[in-house]
Order: C-alpha cells, then structure tokens, then sequence
C-alpha cells in the first residue's frame, strides 16, 4: 500500500514505548516505597494508577496544544490524582515526582511486535521520530530500550520548543530528516497530535489505534497491531 513511501515518522509513547505498562511498573514501585497503601487506604496500587493515568492523558492533552508548561503538567497530574481520591494534595511527597522521572524512563517494555517491525522497516526505509515527550526522558526511554540505531533522527518537541500537532515541528522534522513529503509518512497513536497534525501540513498519516478506539471519518488509514505495517510496506 506505502512501499513508494521512502521515510517513517514515528511517534514514542504509546506508539514504539509501552507508557501505560512502563509507568505502571514505576508507580507500583513507588506506591510500597512511600506506604501509599496508609494514605489512601488501599493495599494495592491499582485504584491510584487508574486515576493517575486518566488525569496523565488529560494534562498531556493540553500540554500537547501548548495551554500548560512542562512545571504544570507535572504538579496537575498528581495533584489531581490526589484531589480526585479524597486526599490532600499536600500530602503528596516532595520528592516522588522526581522518583517517578528518573526511574520511568529505565523501563524498557515496548509495544507489542515493535521490535520485530522496525527491524522490517529498517531494512528499507529511513525512519525517524518525533516525540512530544520531555528531553531527557525521551532520550533515556530512546537509550534504555535499545531504539536509536534504528532512527536516521529523532525530534524532541522540548528541543524544538513547540508539540505536535504544530505544523512547524513537522516541517523542521522533514527537513531535518532530508526528508520528501509526498515520500513520507507519520505513524502515531494520538489522532490530534499525530494524525491530523501530519495531515495538516499534507503529509499522510497511518492512526496506530491499540486500545480499540473509534476510528474517525477524516482518518483514513488505521492499525491496531504494529505488526500489520509489515504488509502496508
């Protein structure tokens, strides 16, 4: 379907890194170490990492489109977490945060086939990522997970200093990647980061859907497996 195609854009998290999964492992970590289990009365760290998660994506959300700062995202995501489950956000750990960032970042799950398809797509395609994550998370995930040889360059939207979906960090990565619009193509989890975002600036873009969301009209292209990229390409 994409073999004209000559360049891969990726996006990160949720897309290659397995968040969700790497960041449940941290917090179930930090949950004993800081006895979660007094202050919210539960033994086990599920309920919290349900609530977390919800308010991480939506913080995330407006991040993305540039509404809250790196500082805010990072002190919401949690106060809200505390607040929504009945507890004085000023109970929250001084230094839990800066826990939960240096050690998520280790973890090394990946998605599903990740590593079996970018070795595929290696082998006849220049990709490349583009990642709304903070710098030197996204460098430690890149690191740790053994990704980097297979990316010709990696955008880092701190770096750049605006996120997806802003055209200008999509026609800075193209140019930083030597990279032919017609010839290239964006492959990510968030429709309005990823998808549109690519879309907008006329570049074509596959919709990576792993947790069985609705596929919008105006999004044309859809896996819910990254192996299937193994037959588009």
């Amino acid at each position: 379907m994409f073999t004209h195609k000559k360049d891969i854009f990726f996006d990160l998290d949720h897309t290659i890194w397995d968040f969700d999964k790497n960041a449940e492992e941290t917090l179930h970590e930090l949950y004993a170490h800081y006895n979660f289990q007094q202050l919210f009365g539960h033994a086990t760290a599920d309920n919290f990492i349900a609530t977390y998660t919800v308010n991480n994506r939506k913080v995330w959300e407006l991040y993305h489109h540039g509404k809250i700062d790196k500082t805010t995202l990072r002190k919401l995501r949690f106060d809200n977490t505390f607040i929504e489950l009945g507890v004085d956000p000023a109970l929250f750990p001084k230094d839990f945060e800066e826990q939960y960032l240096s050690t998520c970042p280790t973890k090394t799950n990946l998605l599903p086939h990740a590593k079996e398809t970018l070795d595929y797509l290696y082998k006849g395609y220049n990709l490349h990522l583009i990642s709304n994550s903070f710098k030197e998370a996204c460098e430690q995930k890149i690191k740790n997970s053994n990704l980097g040889h297979y990316f010709r360059t990696v955008v880092i939207s701190e770096d750049f200093g605006v996120n997806k979906p802003d055209p200008r960090i999509f026609e800075y990565a193209l140019r930083n990647g030597k990279a032919d619009k017609p010839y290239s193509i964006m492959i990510g989890d968030n429709i309005d980061a990823d998808v549109r975002g690519a879309q907008n600036v006329g570049m074509e873009a596959i919709y990576f859907n792993a947790v069985g969301a609705e596929k919008p009209t105006d999004v044309p292209h859809m896996i819910v497996d990254l192996k299937e990229l193994k037959s588009w390409f």
